[in-house]
Parts: structure tokens; sequence; C-alpha cells
């Protein structure tokens, strides 16, 4: 029986705006206390600084094994929050081998083949006709054979990750049943992939990683491989693919803001930051576990709490960004928090920018009419995951 404390996460008025708590919450109660899908309880934040000075600080990491620490759901096992793969040093390491493979730099050195792969799906889409739904027809394959070129996935195997990383992302959508036997089936994947790059490496990451653990003689162990790449898989595949319907979605939802890139293509880079700080589906956010106590918001919150950095919340702060409820495409700076920030930053967000940015500039250079085909009341969203996105996003040109 419900004690009065509201579920998190919030339900949202429509698959583009936010929750109405967001802003009562930022104003009146910026640490509040709510009730996981788990049943525990944590402390949401929603403040730009709060939100920042907690991720930022070392001392508190996504996962706990101590018994006060709460789950985000009843079946958590580590899941997509379970970082805690080694000690601090050895982690820092781990995340330096991770961080080489998404320089800026080799990043930038992928933009081609990026955009060879979106001008090819939006070719294959324009074939095919209108109404056309962009998430089976670009939002999930792109990022997909992205992150699978950089796994050194076999194209025939790539169909399979999709399920797999819902899995991942599960909050309610899945039995414990199907997900032990999903995280069973990727696991048994990804064994047999490493046995068979550690006999023939290519330059692929997984080869990479196992020349790096080979280096520590044993104390780093296979299921650290496959852990990174179920976390790749999901940083890399997930949420790119549903930023890429929110993105359109948000962009052609006020036909002014697409007419507006139209006329200045240069608007690009501005325009995609703004839409990971405007976006209103982001999914559950980032939980973290005092070590210790800390003070946020004028209040001593006690080592031993868990509290739920809500990045979206953050980024709508008013404080921080003028006028944070309204679309700026020219916004700068824009210092939001869609990435996270402090030693568990998404090491991947070089490359989820150049996909964005890539897959906007081709839309709008072979598809300037493109317009929903569908209300933007009638979007409808992913639930039950762990991650926000939207089911469909049907489009027309």
């Amino acid at each position: 029986m419900s004690d009065g404390t509201p579920a998190y996460p919030f339900r949202l008025p429509d698959a583009l705006s936010p929750p109405s708590e967001w802003a009562d919450l930022r104003a009146k109660e910026p640490v509040a206390p709510v009730r996981l899908p788990s049943g525990d309880r944590a402390l949401l934040l929603t403040r730009y600084d709060d939100v920042r000075r907690v991720l930022s600080d070392p001392r508190f990491t996504r996962h706990s094994d101590a018994d006060d620490a709460a789950r985000v759901t009843a079946n958590e096992a580590g899941g997509v929050f379970g970082e805690k793969l080694t000690e601090d040093a050895l982690h820092q390491r781990w995340r330096q081998v991770i961080s080489r493979a998404f320089t800026a730099k080799r990043v930038q050195a992928m933009q081609p083949r990026i955009e060879e792969m979106a001008e090819s799906l939006v070719t294959a889409m324009i074939e095919r006709g209108a109404p056309a739904d962009l998430m089976a027809e670009l939002g999930f394959p792109l990022p997909r054979s992205v992150i699978c070129d950089q796994l050194g996935v076999p194209d025939p195997d790539r169909d399979r990750f999709g399920h797999w990383s819902d899995t991942l992302l599960s909050m309610t959508r899945f039995t414990q049943a199907e997900i032990d036997a999903a995280q069973a089936e990727f696991g048994a994947y990804f064994a047999a992939h490493i046995a068979a790059k550690r006999a023939n490496p290519g330059d692929d990451l997984i080869s990479e990683f196992i020349r790096f653990t080979d280096e520590f003689d044993g104390q780093l162990s296979e299921a650290i491989i496959i852990g990174t790449s179920q976390g790749l898989l999901v940083a890399g595949y997930e949420t790119t693919a549903s930023m890429i319907g929110k993105m359109v979605a948000l962009l052609l939802a006020e036909p002014d803001r697409w007419a507006q890139l139209r006329a200045d293509p240069g608007l690009v880079r501005t325009a995609v930051e703004e839409v990971l700080r405007f976006d209103a589906n982001p999914g559950f956010g980032m939980p973290r576990y005092l070590s210790a106590e800390v003070e946020v918001a004028d209040r001593a919150l006690p080592s031993g709490t868990t509290v739920v950095c809500s990045l979206a919340a953050a980024n709508r702060d008013d404080r921080t960004f003028a006028d944070g409820d309204r679309m700026d495409l020219g916004r700068t700076p824009n210092p939001h928090l869609a990435f996270g920030v402090g030693p568990h930053a998404c090491v991947g967000q070089a490359l989820a920018r150049i996909e964005l940015q890539t897959v906007l500039q081709v839309l709008l250079r072979r598809l300037p009419t493109l317009e929903l085909a569908e209300p933007p009341a009638a979007l409808a969203t992913r639930d039950g995951l762990v991650v926000g996105g939207l089911a469909r996003v049907l489009v027309r040109w």
C-alpha cells in the first residue's frame, strides 16, 4: 500500500513534454522523496547545480553492494547501472582504454562511414515511400550498425542486439525469466565472439580490450569484456537510436524549427545540443549511492542515501539556462548534462554527437519537406525501459 510518496519516473503528459513535477520540485522541493519501480525509496535531485555536484563527486557510484542501497527494479542484478567492475585505479585505466576508442579525432574519422550508412538508409526509406517509420528505417539500424562495426560483430548477427539491449534496460517490460535468458544468450554470444577475436584479432574494440586485459596477467576476467560490451551496446545503440527519433520529432513538432534549420544548416551543431538539453523523455536518470554525508540544497544527506539525479529536469533549470522551457536552436553556451558529468560521464558522447549531426544533415539535404505524418500528441512512448524513447515516428515528405 502506498505511503503517499510519489512514484518515479513520473508520467509524461505527452511524448515530447516534461512532467509538471519537474518545475514544481525545482522551485519547492529540490531534494524530494520518491518511490522507485522496485518499491524502494530514494531522493530525487532536480536542480542543475545539485545534480552536477553529486555526479562530479568520485566518491558516489551508480552501484553499491550495501544493504541500504535502493534498487531501481525488483529484478536488478547490476544491469546497466552495475559499473563497479574493479578498484578505482583499475577502473580509471579501463575507462582510458575505452576512451581511446572514442576520441574526437577517431570519431571524426568515422564520420564519412556514418554518413554513407545514413544516406543508404534514407535512400531505401524514400524508395519504399511515405509514410515511413523513421525509427524502423533509420533510428534503430544506423546506431546498431555503427556500434556493431566498432565491436567487430558480423552483419548477420546484428538483428539480435535489439532484444538483448531492451532486456538490459528493462524496468517493467520483461519478466525475470526473459531477462535471464536474454543475458545468458548475450553472454554466450560474446564469449564465442571474444574467443574468435583472440584467435584472429583485428582493429575492433573487442581485440583492443583483449590486448589490454592480457597485460594484467589474469587480474581482469573475460566477464569484464562482456560487461563492457553490454554497456557499449546500450550506450552506443539504444540511447542514440532513441535520441534520433526524439530529435526529429521535436524539430518537426513545430514546423518553424525545421524551417529555421532548412534556412540555416549551419545551426545543426547547436540544434543537436539544444535537442539533447530539451529532451523531456530521457528515461530514468542517474542513481548515486552516497558513501559519505554531503550537503545538497542546504540539506545534509547522510551516508547510505540513494539519490536519483534527473539530468533532464536539471537541463531545464532557469538558474542555468535562460528561459529553460523554450527551445533555442542557436543556444550558446549550452552546458547541458545529457551525457552526464564527472568520472562516469558517457565516454561515447563524441560518437553520439557525430551520429545525430550527420542524421540531421542528411535529412535536411535529402528530405527538406519532411514532416510528421501524425499529430505530435499521437506519438507513443516506449515504456517499461530505463531509457526513454518513441515507439515510432511516422513521417512523410
